[in-house]
């Protein structure tokens, strides 16, 4: 490729709407262009680079068996209501009609038109495992699309699904996609860890994150540096930090905290640690029945934060809502801020964290405007935790320093970027679709399920919050839209400038290396400021003046550095720079 026959199309700045590095580079550096909130155009350059994941996707995905197709981005609504997920998917579920009023979505996923494909094609457990996968474009209407393409509406994704006769089979299949994903992230030069995590909408009972390892990540990953254990924090376990509880040394009083309505506060009128006071969050469910509303109050440890995805698979709770300052008021007596367990207006469910049902001579609110209860304690003072209807759950963040669920040390926090996910569905969707198969006993019995979804437009984003520098991207070898630039300074000019740059590109692309010649003539600083904000890994730079001792500049550029090489050693020291040698 000759820059000349290509478009290049740089900004010197960024639009004020980007917000990370991701977004500004990739707009300035020409790949994407805005056309609407959360929707973007793919210019020549980043199309080169998806190109690139996407091959290595296909290539491992084909490695394992997976079996490419193609299914349609809108889909008609019948299948999402079998499935129940046009209730539950939520208003990011783009519904649309035709000329005829019938409804349809704009698919943000495909579990629902595999299972309907899998119904009609899979008779027989002679038929599986059957992996399907395919490479489609997707839409989730966001609330608030930011980021960039890291979090848009429209996107590109890669999800494949596996069908398989039992339990056991799904999981071999599972595991094998688990360890294809393992060889696409490492193929394509990205650091990433794989975590437990969290189903959600998607469903099933198995799961787990690919986060890239950036600092901008939106993503909180748990791990262990000292054991292979890592979760995203919505999953993570967090143990008791405290072994056992202390028998009690103070008595109950209530004392006055004017105007403290914090934790923090509290601990700091009190002059005690903030590890000694209780946090109380109210929650409220719907019922059914005519009575309308379960008010909970959940007790997690003064410096702790509430993990909701924890809070609503505590039994009763699914689907909790935070409750209004009005049920607050009407079950406790008294507004937030000096909320407790203690002799409460009304009843309500109580919801203990670990730690907190191991503590003792504790601080929480007294259900009285600027009073808190000091030296409170369970089994005096409180029912004790796990009876009288008082539940003992994990229902917080874990911390850096906490103990590590396998024992093997402490977590450390660290942030990422999820850019694949792996589930195992089990027969959430044969089931209620009726996707059904004949064993060997001759009876029918659902299809055993998983998907694996990997963003592919989102790794673009996530590749360039992980490798890039002051003057621009550093891509990774392997998924950059280019692998060598030659710069010829004087193109114009100089007759021997031109042969040499001709004739370096003739033999990289003889040896198959993704190369682009920059015949636009530009002055070498506007030209070399291109190419490093561009992130092409390798520069050749040919000039009148090093040509006349025999010499071609190669620049790496990661890191910048810089070596004059004889001409003829020039082409295979950039294959080499390459790992290609």
């Amino acid at each position: 490729m000759k820059a000349s026959r290509f478009h290049l199309a740089t900004l010197k700045e960024a639009p004020a709407d980007a917000e990370i590095v991701s977004h500004r580079l990739l707009t300035r550096s020409g790949m994407i262009r805005r056309l609407a909130g959360g929707i973007y155009t793919y210019l020549p350059l980043g199309l080169r680079s998806i190109r690139r994941i996407e091959a290595i996707i296909r290539e491992e995905m084909n490695a394992v068996g997976a079996i490419e197709l193609l299914m349609p981005v809108v889909q008609p609504a019948e299948l999402w209501m079998e499935s129940g997920r046009w209730e539950q998917y939520g208003p990011e579920l783009m519904r649309v009609k035709d000329r005829h009023e019938r409804d349809f979505i704009i698919q943000p996923t495909s579990e629902e038109v595999i299972t309907d494909i899998a119904r009609q094609e899979i008779r027989s457990y002679r038929q599986m495992p059957k992996n399907f996968y395919h490479i489609q474009t997707k839409f989730r209407d966001e609330r608030r699309p930011r980021f960039g393409i890291m979090r848009g509406r429209e996107f590109t994704m890669k999800d494949a699904y596996s069908f398989d006769r039992d339990h056991a089979s799904a999981l071999a299949s599972y595991q094998a996609m688990y360890d294809a994903y393992v060889r696409i992230f490492e193929r394509m030069g990205l650091t990433f860890r794989a975590v437990a995590a969290d189903t959600g909408a998607i469903g099933g009972s198995a799961s787990h994150e690919f986060q890239v390892i950036a600092d901008t990540g939106e993503d909180a990953i748990a791990y262990c540096p000292d054991s292979g254990y890592a979760a995203n924090v919505e999953l993570a376990e967090a143990v008791p930090l405290l072994a056992s509880r202390a028998a009690p040394a103070q008595p109950l009083a209530k004392t006055p905290t004017p105007g403290k309505a914090k934790c923090e506060h509290v601990a700091e009128l009190l002059g005690i640690a903030l590890e000694r006071t209780v946090k109380s969050i109210v929650l409220a469910t719907e019922r059914t029945d005519p009575a309308g509303t379960d008010v909970w109050l959940l007790l997690i440890r003064g410096d702790h934060e509430l993990n909701e995805i924890k809070a609503g698979k505590v039994p009763g709770l699914k689907g909790f809502r935070f409750a209004t300052e009005a049920e607050i008021v009407d079950h406790f007596g008294c507004p937030p801020g000096y909320l407790g367990p203690i002799r409460t207006a009304k009843p309500v469910k109580l919801v203990v964290d670990r730690t907190v049902a191991h503590m003792a001579d504790f601080v929480c609110g007294a259900n009285e405007t600027d009073f808190h209860y000091t030296g409170v304690n369970w089994g005096r003072d409180l029912p004790e935790p796990g009876t009288d209807g008082t539940v003992i759950a994990d229902i917080r963040n874990v911390q850096a320093g906490d103990p590590s669920p396998d024992g093997q040390g402490v977590l450390a926090i660290q942030r990422g970027i999820e850019v694949g996910h792996v589930f195992y569905l089990g027969t959430k969707y044969s089931a209620a679709m009726n996707a059904n198969f004949i064993d060997d006993d001759g009876k029918a019995k659902p299809i055993e399920m998983g998907c694996y979804g990997i963003g592919v437009t989102r790794l673009l984003g996530a590749a360039i919050e992980q490798n890039h520098d002051t003057k621009g991207i550093v891509w990774p070898r392997a998924i950059a839209p280019f692998e060598v630039v030659i710069c010829p300074v004087g193109w114009s000019k100089s007759e021997a400038v031109r042969k040499a740059a001709t004739g370096l590109y003739t033999r990289l692309q003889a040896a198959g290396c993704d190369v682009i010649l920059d015949d636009r003539d530009e002055r070498p600083g506007v030209m070399f400021a291109d190419w490093e904000l561009i992130g092409v890994p390798v520069r050749l730079t040919v000039g009148e003046r090093s040509l006349k001792d025999g010499a071609i500049e190669l620049v790496e550029r990661r890191g910048l550095a810089s070596r004059s090489l004889p001409v003829d050693d020039a082409a295979a020291a950039a294959l080499e720079a390459l790992g290609r040698a």
